[in-house]
């Protein structure tokens, strides 16, 4: 009775506390008498009390690492802190547990001095605008350097470039300068488009009255034209009756005392009558004879 409860007591003093369960994105690296045994992955193992010890545990997620602004110096001897942003992924845990001591503290030390070699090579605009091609660099070193480590850079990010006070503040100047210039280009522009519709719309106006003078004009003639040519076929028509007609002598008289008398109900204020009426009719005469002749 007690020797089973005592082999009970023993399994759970020394089988029960050497189970392990390795979680997902996790890694155990197994050491046995002190030398490297194995790497456990996602699962359940049991390791031999006494021997057998878990010498690290190692995450297998990706990790992103903040590092603080450093001081480094352009080809053009120009003073400016830069900080980064390195994602990094650990892939082999016996290489990131053998491979350096204090992994981090290695790779920030290498991140600023690659970034201070390729910020050298650089001058001031160039590292403003190329934020990609630093990045880019920086991640290849990084990764071929952190190879032996067990440790892969999926990527190095610029977050900031500080250039020196008196810089920032030739920049600004810069860039307020600039934004005057392209203001008045841009004044300068809208008030060349306006003057040039002004002027089309001048030109244009100009152009449609006299295109209307020109068009009243003729309507005009062609009104005054038909006015003649009814005039005269009214007055072809009266002398073509008349000579239908063939009036007497007596009747041209009296027609001619009724104009007389409508010239009299005019504005004139004096009327100058032949004395003797036997001319008016001779003239009346006369008429008749030339309508004859048409």
């Amino acid at each position: 009775m007690y020797g089973t409860i005592i082999i009970i007591a023993i399994i759970f003093i020394l089988i029960i506390p050497n189970i392990r369960i390795v979680p997902q994105a996790n890694a155990y690296v197994i050491e046995r008498l002190g030398a490297y045994l194995a790497t456990w992955n996602v699962g359940i193992h049991v390791k031999i009390p006494f021997i057998d010890r878990i010498a690290s545990k190692v995450s297998l997620k990706e990790k992103v690492i903040d590092y603080p602004p450093q001081p480094v110096i352009t080809k053009d001897n120009v003073t400016m802190r830069i900080d980064t942003v390195i994602y990094y992924q650990i892939t082999d845990p016996r290489l990131y547990t053998y491979g350096v001591e204090r992994p981090m503290s290695a790779i920030e030390n290498l991140t600023a001095t690659t970034l201070r070699n390729i910020i050298g090579d650089m001058e001031l605009d160039q590292t403003l605008t190329s934020r990609d091609n630093i990045n880019a660099k920086m991640r290849s070193i990084l990764d071929e350097a952190t190879d032996p480590w067990g440790i892969r850079v999926i990527r190095v990010e610029v977050k900031n470039i500080i250039p020196p006070p008196d810089i920032q503040n030739a920049m600004e100047k810069q860039m307020r300068a600039e934004r005057e210039r392209r203001e008045s280009i841009l004044r300068a522009e809208g008030e060349k488009q306006s003057a040039i519709l002004i002027a089309e719309g001048e030109k244009e106006s100009t152009i449609l009255r006299a295109d209307a003078r020109k068009e009243a004009q003729i309507r005009e003639a062609y009104g005054q034209a038909q006015a003649i040519i009814s005039v005269q076929t009214a007055i072809a028509e009266g002398l073509k009756r008349i000579k239908e007609v063939e009036p007497t002598k007596e009747v041209l008289t009296i027609k001619s005392i009724e104009a007389m008398k409508d010239i009299a109900n005019g504005t004139a204020t004096k009327i100058i009558i032949p004395s003797q009426m036997q001319s008016i009719a001779g003239l009346a005469s006369a008429l008749t004879e030339i309508v004859k002749e048409k």
